[in-house]
């Protein structure tokens, strides 16, 4: 596929539109998948997505349906920007109405359980398509708002990361490439794990000398992780792994800090995440990542910590107790 002529994004939520937006501003013409009629409506005949950005005029070649066959006929590219809990059923529901040709870009955080699988897994288990994975400090109001930022396309494929490069690519928002797509998938994923602690920590006014290390001791088994599923840890001194990290864990946009502060300032997780008010990531993914740490004997004390705060009633200041206590004392475990 030489060039690009139509774009679909799939899934109408804070990234989804913004990504929409970027390539309908670039002049392709873009089908947004949403939920429901109702939702496709308001965005036709508002031009905005009010429900996630009413700040926002989106692009006149912009078209929202919530017919899926519709949106994918005849689409170069589709990006899959759905919450991780639905991306295995839309992906199924995608693998009826598209051949082969269509590059496939997964833009979700996030991974499944039962068996461990990073979201590209259920790409390639159904699909035969070309695919990648999009990732980096994407805090989509910023986007939104046209300030500056960049993102990480990881795919084998030279083509794909040309094409995404020449959907996306504006002023305001820079494109770097990788072939680690396992690297880029997982810190896109993990980091979403420490943006909830980094809010908890910010709640207990824990001090700014304390959150440099939870950060770095975060990119530590981040990385020591990922590494055991196959990613080069050199992938996590990048956008994608420590802008991301540095990105999400610093900044009240984050819906996975805003949880953490919550649960840190006394809400229950219940409460907590009706007060973000959208799907915050990290808590899923922790249950994911505690599992299968623990099935392959990865240390992973921050971790451990976070969910037994959440899940077993321990109290939040526990978390820089347990980070304190644990007896490892190697700063850098990887030398390159």
């Amino acid at each position: 596929m030489e060039n690009c002529q139509s774009v679909a994004v799939l899934g109408g939520g804070s990234f989804g539109t913004v990504l929409a937006n970027l390539a309908a501003s670039n002049g392709y013409n873009v089908s947004l998948w949403v939920r429901d009629s109702e939702q496709a409506l308001r965005i036709n005949s508002e031009g905005a997505n009010t429900t996630y950005h009413p700040e926002l005029k989106l692009s006149k070649n912009i078209i929202a349906s919530d017919n899926l066959k519709e949106v994918l006929n005849n689409k170069s590219i589709i990006f899959i920007a759905t919450p991780s809990i639905v991306f295995e059923q839309i992906v199924i529901r995608v693998s009826d109405y598209i051949d082969e040709k269509p590059y496939l870009v997964s833009c979700t955080k996030g991974i499944l359980d039962d068996p461990f699988r990073p979201l590209s897994d259920i790409i390639s288990s159904k699909l035969n398509n070309t695919i990648g994975v999009l990732s980096g400090p994407n805090l989509a109001k910023e986007i939104a708002d046209e300030k500056i930022a960049g993102t990480v396309i990881a795919s084998p494929d030279e083509s794909l990361i040309n094409i995404v490069k020449s959907v996306l690519s504006s002023e305001t928002f820079k494109i770097y490439s990788s072939k680690d797509m396992q690297g880029v998938e997982m810190a896109g994923a993990l980091k979403n794990i420490y943006a909830v602690i980094c809010g908890m920590a910010e709640s207990l006014k824990v001090g700014e000398n304390a959150i440099g290390l939870i950060l770095t001791r975060s990119m530590a088994e981040m990385s020591r992780f990922a590494v055991a599923k196959g990613a080069n840890p050199i992938t996590f001194l990048g956008l994608s792994g420590m802008g991301d990290l540095v990105a999400t864990c610093m900044s009240t946009l984050s819906r996975n800090y805003q949880l953490g502060f919550n649960i840190g300032s006394g809400m229950s997780l219940s409460k907590a995440k009706e007060s973000v008010g959208q799907v915050a990531e990290g808590v899923r993914t922790l249950e994911v990542v505690l599992k299968e740490s623990s099935k392959l004997n990865i240390k992973m004390p921050l971790v451990e910590s976070m969910y037994n705060i959440i899940y077993n009633n321990a109290s939040p200041n526990t978390l820089i107790d347990d980070l304190i206590n644990n007896p490892n004392e190697v700063d850098v475990e990887f030398n390159y």
